[in-house]
């Protein structure tokens, strides 16, 4: 298994608009992307460019959002994920299982339109970690 580039930082937030003002007034982002759902996940998404990496936003849609409990035990949001990509989304899932992590369910398909999983955060430092297969177009 070989590890690529961060991807992006999840931070989950009790409101994507208030973020996005965040992100372009104080922070000074100039692409930022349009939210959309993502209802499979039970998330509203929205991703701020940087000059390497991406920052998604990640607004619940709903009570049964995972993203609900963790803006439960934080209200005013913050670091949720990091997301590596990887060549090969099933070799690394096979990977982190050989060596005995907590891989959170099947592959799916996650915001940038890839399969993700992600790994149980004791597993990994203790930060919950996103697993992306890199897009086809940019390997």
């Amino acid at each position: 298994m070989k590890l690529g580039r961060l991807n992006h930082v999840g931070i989950a937030t009790p409101s994507i608009e208030a973020s996005i003002a965040f992100y372009r007034e104080v922070m000074g982002a100039q692409v930022i992307r349009e939210p959309f759902d993502l209802p499979a996940q039970g998330v509203k998404v929205c991703f701020v460019d940087t000059p390497n990496s991406q920052i998604e936003l990640i607004e619940p849609l709903g009570e049964s959002s995972p993203i609900h409990g963790f803006l439960a035990k934080n209200p005013a949001g913050g670091q949720h994920h990091l997301c590596y990509e990887v060549p090969d989304i099933h070799e690394a899932r096979a990977w982190f299982e050989a060596k005995g992590a907590k891989v959170l369910g099947e592959p799916r398909i996650g915001a940038h339109g890839t399969p993700i999983f992600f790994v149980h955060p004791k597993d990994m430092g203790g930060v919950l970690t996103e697993i992306m297969e890199t897009p086809r177009g940019e390997r």
